[in-house]
């Protein structure tokens, strides 16, 4: 997440802010666009996915895409087409993007909110205002999203929060305070593992992570793990995979592996990760490494064995299109056939690249996308 990182940086030199109201305004419906990419698989268990497009900080351009098995057409921008009495379309800064039973639902950073959309058609449901939201995640009947809380300022000191939202009323039931800037969660046994970032206090960032009841819904414990923390994903086996940013100086990124059960890190692998996927025993990752003292990425990409919790090879891809990639932004691994996406975000501004490779890591396809492609959703049947 280049883009974040420079722009939290930049705010320290010249400190922007962004209101705290749903910032769709009127402006003319664009039409959506579509791509035959392969002959389409009417039997195919995994129907398609939804890419959601970041578009940057500022741009309010956030934008969703399809891609359908069943027709082989990858279809671009079709919110705009399908909710033309929503003006301004997604917003600013699409964050996160998860499906949780017949709903699909979209956060949208920068706009405050989380759009609500049916599953199926993309059609707008609701929206629910959540300042600075970031990331999502759900248990039983509930949804769960991590915020900020105040504006996107460098030096807000303000706590965050995670909101629980009743997924059939769309209502907000309960909130609970956890650390500064809470990015990433991951539920285990009724209980919710929170990574705490403390970007907005660079150079000193948070360096924890939230233990939360969901019976109660109270924070119960904070462990310290590492600064800057940002993913958490859960394994078949009861851990998680924590990665921090680090300070972008001195102190790298990295990656942990935390035993719930004693609550204590069992294995450091002192590689980088910028963002993961685990399917069954593998997990998938990338990482584009930016320093400040060189000014420049260093990009590298992994993949482990989840069971073995070794590093089984340092690249996935395996026909050396991984130079083709400027930026790697998102990854998404079809748990049906095991293909491989990987999104490039090229330089931000343009649209960006979604590659497909099969499960072997040889390029399938490429298609050109909404601006900094990032987060997928697979619908099944």
């Amino acid at each position: 997440m280049r883009v974040r990182i420079k722009n939290i940086v930049l705010l320290l030199s010249f400190v922007m802010f962004f209101k705290l109201t749903a910032c769709r305004t009127d402006e003319p419906v664009h039409k959506s666009e579509t791509e035959t990419k392969e002959e389409g698989d009417s039997l195919a268990v995994v129907k398609g996915f939804y890419l959601l497009n970041e578009g940057n900080m500022g741009s309010n351009k956030a934008s969703l895409d399809y891609y359908s098995y069943i027709t082989g057409i990858y279809s671009r921008n079709i919110f705009a087409e399908r909710n033309p009495n929503v003006t301004k379309e997604l917003g600013d800064v699409g964050n996160d993007l998860k499906i949780y039973g017949s709903k699909l639902y979209a956060i949208i950073n920068c706009s405050n909110l989380v759009e609500v959309m049916d599953a199926v058609t993309g059609i707008h449901i609701a929206t629910i205002e959540i300042p600075n939201c970031r990331y999502i995640c759900f248990n039983k009947d509930k949804a769960y999203v991590s915020s900020y809380a105040g504006p996107v300022q460098i030096g807000n000191k303000q706590l965050g929060f995670v909101a629980e939202i009743d997924t059939a009323t769309l209502q907000i039931t309960r909130n609970v305070t956890v650390g500064y800037n809470p990015e990433e969660m991951a539920i285990i046994d009724n209980k919710m593992y929170v990574a705490n970032s403390g970007g907005y206090l660079v150079p000193d960032y948070d360096n924890t992570l939230s233990i939360i009841d969901l019976d109660s819904f109270t924070e119960i414990k904070k462990v310290e793990v590492a600064i800057n923390m940002h993913r958490v994903r859960a394994d078949k086996y009861g851990d998680l995979y924590l990665s921090t940013r680090g300070d972008y100086y001195t102190m790298p990124a990295n990656l942990f592996l935390f035993d719930v059960e004693t609550q204590t890190i069992k294995k450091t692998f002192d590689i980088p990760v910028g963002n993961m996927c685990i399917v069954g025993d593998s997990a998938y990752l990338y990482s584009v490494g930016f320093n400040w003292n060189t000014g420049l990425d260093e990009i590298s990409y992994a993949l482990i064995d989840i069971k073995s919790e070794e590093v089984l090879s340092r690249s996935f891809i395996a026909d050396g299109t991984e130079s083709l990639i400027k930026l790697p932004y998102g990854i998404a691994v079809n748990p049906n056939n095991k293909e491989i996406f990987v999104t490039d975000a090229g330089d931000y501004v343009s649209p960006g690249t979604l590659y497909c490779f099969d499960k072997a890591g040889y390029l399938k396809w490429k298609q050109t996308t909404g601006d900094i492609p990032a987060h997928i959703e697979f619908t099944f049947k």
